[in-house]
């Protein structure tokens, strides 16, 4: 009984590679629907973030007031989340004229300092432990910051090295290879490499919008902000219906450290 009754309570998902494959897919919706907003309708950033936050901030409370895992609903916070890191990272690092190493900083410490109050209050930072409102506001807010700093990584790379869009995102793949690498062959703390991958995800999503909305002659395809977005959107949509999709399992159920 008390296992059914924690598992009805999960609601976030199975971290599995389908899991993933649709994170990668929606950071990179969140690249281009955030400069869509920003740069294509000219509202720029700070408007931009006032409004993607609005929707943020309503897309987390219909999360934890939910009784049990909603994909579609989940996946619409963490697209939230990613659009709104967009353009808050962009207003970092561009209004702010702060620079992306500047911006960069500022958000990694934003990361480590949610995840260090997270643990000190709830005694862990395990996505497995996520069984409370207060578990649930602690792990959003570390996404959001995540998902910017990811932002803010991604652009660093692509326009500051030189390495440009295709190269900024083969190194945050390989980036990503050596955690699944760590993950499969290693005993690094499985919680340390969730989090490794969850921001690493989102600046290889920031280079692949790029590099699919951005002027050819800026090294991108010039597909369009709106119509990349459309697209990308009827791509998780897809992996939604397609990938099964079931909730964590927390402590307390079989199999669970």
């Amino acid at each position: 009984m008390n296992r059914t009754i924690e598992a009805s309570l999960s609601k976030v998902p199975a971290i599995t590679l389908g899991f993933w494959i649709i994170k990668v897919f929606a950071t990179t919706l969140g690249e281009t629907a955030g400069d869509a907003v920003t740069m294509t309708l000219g509202l720029g950033y700070l408007v931009g973030t006032a409004i993607f936050a609005a929707i943020l901030v309503v897309a987390v409370g219909a999360q934890i007031a939910a009784r049990r895992f909603r994909p579609f609903l989940y996946w619409a916070v963490i697209i939230a989340t990613t659009t709104a890191g967009t353009t808050l990272a962009d207003f970092f690092d561009r209004s702010l004229g702060i620079g992306y190493v500047g911006g960069s900083s500022i958000l990694l410490v934003l990361v480590l300092a949610t995840l260090g109050i997270w643990h000190r209050t709830m005694g862990s930072v395990a996505v497995d432990t996520v069984t409370s409102p207060r578990a649930e506001m602690f792990y959003w807010a570390t996404i959001m910051f995540s998902q910017t700093l990811g932002t803010a990584l991604g652009d660093w790379m692509a326009d500051t090295t030189g390495l440009g869009y295709e190269g900024g995102a083969l190194v945050f793949a390989a980036a990503l290879a050596v955690v699944a690498g760590l993950y499969f062959y290693t005993g690094v703390s499985r919680t340390l490499l969730f989090w490794a991958a969850f921001i690493l995800t989102r600046p290889l999503g920031a280079t692949v919008g790029d590099f699919l909305d951005k002027p050819v002659a800026n090294g991108g395809l010039a597909l369009g902000r709106f119509s990349a977005s459309a697209a990308l959107a009827a791509v998780i949509l897809g992996c939604i219906l397609l990938i099964p999709q079931r909730p964590g399992r927390h402590p307390g159920e079989t199999g669970t450290a």
